[in-house]
């Protein structure tokens, strides 16, 4: 008896591959060959098989013509203070809008307009802080309160939220923004984070679906954390 053909019969047997006339007999017989040749097949197949790309956000979720041309600088995140659905004028103020269930909404102003200096026309979302950045805003938080925080009758969704990070991680892609607390962030972060001030903003220092998040940095780093896993 062979030893050594015993040996790879039985981690033949092992690996799925049975001998079931003759098993490990140590006789490297036509039964042992076949199963050694099967082995050697799969391995050339396993070799030709590519691994997954990293997922993603796909491109698509945001159509190639509401993306132009333009050196744009940061994505600056809203909410409208509003319904659950994009008014005209919400639609007069940012580039894209989310509504309750994650659906996008086109802005009027092309992002083109607000790259530095901004154009007649722009998407006047974020005072003295337009030039250069990209504005986005959920459709959510009518009536509702900061302290004691209360979202009102238009809460922001977690489908909002999954859209958004999503959004933005494409539009960081496109634009090549990388994602730090300068160039991704929210209106609330915009006072401290780039030295302009605001008029009491607090879109977002609350998250309406996880009420655990409280503060604008703590919402900022959830953001731009999730934004960047989908990049």
């Amino acid at each position: 008896m062979n030893t050594t053909v015993q040996g790879l019969q039985r981690r033949l047997i092992a690996l799925g591959y049975p001998l079931p006339k003759y098993g490990a007999d140590g006789d490297p017989g036509g039964e042992t060959i076949e199963a050694v040749n099967a082995a050697l097949d799969e391995i050339e197949k396993l070799r030709g098989v590519k691994p997954s790309p990293s997922p993603g956000p796909p491109s698509s979720i945001v159509a190639a013509e509401w993306m132009p041309a333009a050196k744009m600088e940061r994505v600056i995140c809203h909410w409208t203070a509003g319904a659950h659905k994009a008014s005209d004028f919400d639609r007069s103020h940012y580039h894209i809008l989310i509504e309750d269930d994650g659906k996008l909404i086109r802005g009027i102003a092309s992002i083109d307009l607000n790259e530095a200096p901004a154009k007649k026309g722009y998407a006047a979302h974020t005072l003295s802080a337009n030039s250069g950045s990209i504005g986005i805003s959920l459709c959510c938080m009518g009536g509702a309160n900061e302290a004691p925080f209360d979202p009102g009758k238009y809460p922001m969704t977690r489908e909002q939220w999954e859209a958004l990070t999503s959004v933005v991680a494409v539009l960081c892609r496109r634009y090549s923004i990388p994602v730090t607390d300068k160039t991704v962030l929210s209106h609330a972060e915009v006072q401290n984070n780039l030295g302009v001030q605001q008029r009491g903003k607090w879109d977002f220092t609350r998250l309406a679906f996880d009420p655990s998040v409280k503060g604008a940095k703590a919402c900022g780093d959830k953001l731009r954390a999730e934004a960047k896993s989908k990049l």
